[in-house]
């Protein structure tokens, strides 16, 4: 298998994020709601306009997942204010890792989370915490599978279907004096 490559994703690429994002969101929960909330949701979200307001927030990081130059996959990290609830400075959170259809099973979900980890350990983050939809079993499994454990759940709305999302977290630094 060809190597992959993460890089940090550029104002310059916001439309290739717009259509990984709709793609991958799209392909992992089209069973979960109806086609008028996903659209509503897909519109709001994957915006041209929100993707460039996230890209420039410096507590927002993209990065891209790269085989030979075709952008497979992707991941968003959130700091600070711009978690999208805790918001607790010695905390990451992971808010998106997707990655295409045809490359599940190949590592590459493995290699973006991996990148998650480095970015913690370089802003000597305490822990990790995420979002998963409660019947993405796939997705849940690859967390405990990491270490994560359940704390605590949210309502994720999906248009106007609210969805349960449980929060997930992972402790780092945990022997800092």
């Amino acid at each position: 298998m060809e190597s992959i490559t993460i890089t940090s994703v550029t104002l310059n690429e916001v439309k290739e994020l717009q259509a990984i994002g709709r793609e991958t969101f799209l392909s992992t929960f089209s069973e979960g709601g109806s086609p008028e909330n996903m659209t509503q949701y897909l519109n709001g979200a994957f915006s041209l306009e929100k993707l460039t307001s996230e890209l420039n927030n410096h507590d927002s990081q993209f990065y891209f997942a790269k085989q030979n130059n075709q952008v497979i996959g992707y991941l968003k990290l959130n700091f600070e204010l711009s978690q999208t609830e805790l918001q607790d400075s010695k905390a990451m959170e992971i808010e998106r890792i997707y990655v295409l259809d045809e490359f599940h099973g190949k590592k590459v979900g493995l290699t973006l989370y991996n990148r998650a980890l480095e970015v913690a350990e370089q802003r000597n983050i305490d822990y990790i915490w995420l979002g998963v939809w409660e019947n993405n079993f796939k997705a849940l499994n690859f967390y405990k599978r990491q270490g994560f454990f359940e704390f605590d759940q949210h309502i994720f709305k999906l248009g106007d279907d609210e969805q349960t999302d449980l929060l997930m977290k992972l402790e780092l630094n945990k022997n800092k004096i």
